[in-house]
């Protein structure tokens, strides 16, 4: 009986170091009382979880990601960002409006300058954004620069594969980055055969064992091609068949969003590019003039401004989250926001219900067709409280919408990687591009609304009157949305 007691004392300290650890790291007072409530209820399955999943790693400085380590150069870079940054600044004051604090909080917080002369070009869906990928690949003349959350080996996948071995082949520099994760079925055959012919391709934040992987939590989610160091590519759709609606893929129908962006506006994608590459590379690669070209030539349309915002576990904020929060804020006629996966959190949820009932005219679009059930019904919980303030939700019924998107007041416009949920605030790495110009906002507008026609719109009685069951299983999946 000795040794049964000797083991519960054991047991008993284990427990209490492990909710004393969890107390001490995780940040968030939800997240906390989650995993608590996890370790208490279901005790081996909690620790486990919780050590596998739930340790934020990033303070152990798991990222270390900067471009240089050379302090001089740092501050001379910065001193150059701001002041480039204040010239397109009062060269466009009227242009930015009340809108300059979003450009103000973006490059206080990160670094990242406002640009001048930059086009962008909208891409829906694969069907828009392969083609035109395709083409800026095969006239690649220096480097190409490429990484990826889900990279298939598919037709699609297959046919940018081909167009990088036959550039590298021409004297082009190739980099591939893959999650190792979201593109696991690249290790088969694709990263050996790209590396066998003059790609350099590295996975991101390697997984060795997935059921205990304990960076499941710090994925690369980012979307990002950079060519040459003046024409990108950034948004929400992933290197996979499924993303074409075509007749070649008869499945569920994918809706998304992308933008191809030429100009100055690259230049933060590819500093995010090659601080991700160092990491992975284990390489040293310097900012210079052809990752930086200074020159580039501009087009008739090559008058947008463009400011790009990325955040990470290497982040001191939640910036991708900051930027969102402040463009919430400014809206003072209409938000516009598309989110394929909503958990907002309290700071969002509360900025959506201060818009609605300051008069904003605030819509919400999201999946009425999901992939994740109880990722749809974690979402539902907060619909409620939302509609009560007056925003308006909309269920998209054409297929799944995975566009990750905001518009406000027709004059400001933001495509990206990050979804509305604290997975991508604090733990994935995310990049968003945010555009301070009229006709692009316009055209997203309208596409928007188009969507809006293929939609159900919650009727905010009806959703009240539901079924108490209902709303216990949505809270339930609340509860468990930090762990989602």
């Amino acid at each position: 009986m000795e040794w049964i007691l000797v083991l519960q004392i054991i047991y008993i300290i284990i427990l209490l170091l492990v909710c004393m650890r969890i107390i001490y790291d995780t940040q968030n007072n939800t997240k906390t009382i989650a995993y608590l409530l996890l370790v208490l209820i279901a005790p081996i399955f909690g620790i486990i979880f919780y050590f596998s999943i739930g340790i934020n790693y990033s303070k152990r400085k798991m990222f270390s990601k900067k471009l240089t380590r050379d302090e001089d150069l740092l501050e001379q870079t910065r001193i150059e960002v701001f002041n480039y940054s204040e010239k397109v600044v009062r060269n466009y004051q009227e242009l930015l409006g009340d809108k300059k604090p979003l450009s103000t909080l973006i490059l206080n917080d990160t670094l990242s300058p406002l640009t001048e002369n930059n086009e962008v070009e909208i891409l829906v869906n694969g069907e828009q954004k392969f083609p035109a990928v395709l083409d800026v690949l095969l006239n690649a003349k220096y480097h190409i620069h490429i990484e990826y959350y889900i990279y298939e080996d598919d037709i699609i996948g297959k046919q940018i594969e081909e167009i990088l071995i036959e550039r590298a082949a021409k004297g082009v520099k190739v980099r591939f980055i893959y999650d190792d994760f979201g593109s696991s079925t690249l290790r088969k055959r694709m990263v050996k055969n790209l590396r066998e012919n003059g790609v350099e391709a590295f996975a991101f934040s390697k997984v060795r064992i997935l059921v205990l992987a304990n960076r499941l939590n710090y994925r690369n989610h980012r979307k990002i091609i950079v060519v040459d160091g003046s024409k990108g590519f950034v948004g929400g759709i992933n290197v996979s068949d499924k993303y074409s609606n075509d007749s070649n893929n008869p499945g569920l129908y994918w809706r998304d969003m992308h933008l191809k962006i030429s100009g100055a506006g690259v230049h933060y994608l590819q500093y995010l590019f090659l601080c991700d590459w160092n990491f992975c590379a284990k390489q040293q690669l310097q900012p210079n003039d052809e990752f930086f070209p200074k020159n580039i030539p501009v087009g008739i349309n090559s008058n947008k401004l463009v400011q790009i915002v990325g955040s990470g576990p290497d982040s001191d904020r939640p910036s991708v989250m900051f930027s969102l929060l402040q463009t919430i804020q400014l809206a003072k006629e209409e938000l516009l926001i598309a989110s394929p996966y909503f958990i907002p959190g309290n700071s969002i949820k509360n900025a959506l219900i201060t818009a609605a009932l300051s008069g904003v005219s605030v819509k919400l679009l999201v999946p009425g067709i999901s992939d994740s059930k109880i990722v749809n019904l974690a979402a539902s919980s907060y619909y409620g409280i939302l509609l009560d303030a007056g925003v308006e939700i909309y269920l998209y019924q054409k297929g799944f919408l995975h566009a990750k998107t905001m518009v406000i007041d027709k004059q400001v416009s933001i495509v990206g990687t990050a979804n509305m949920d604290q997975r991508s605030f604090e733990l994935n790495f995310e990049v968003n591009a945010v555009i301070f110009d009229s006709e692009i906002a316009n055209k997203m507008t309208d596409i928007f609304y188009q969507d809006l026609l293929n939609s159900e719109k919650i009727d905010v009685q009806r959703w009240n009157e539901r079924g108490k069951w209902q709303g216990l299983l949505e809270q339930t999946a609340r509860l468990l949305s930090p762990l989602l």
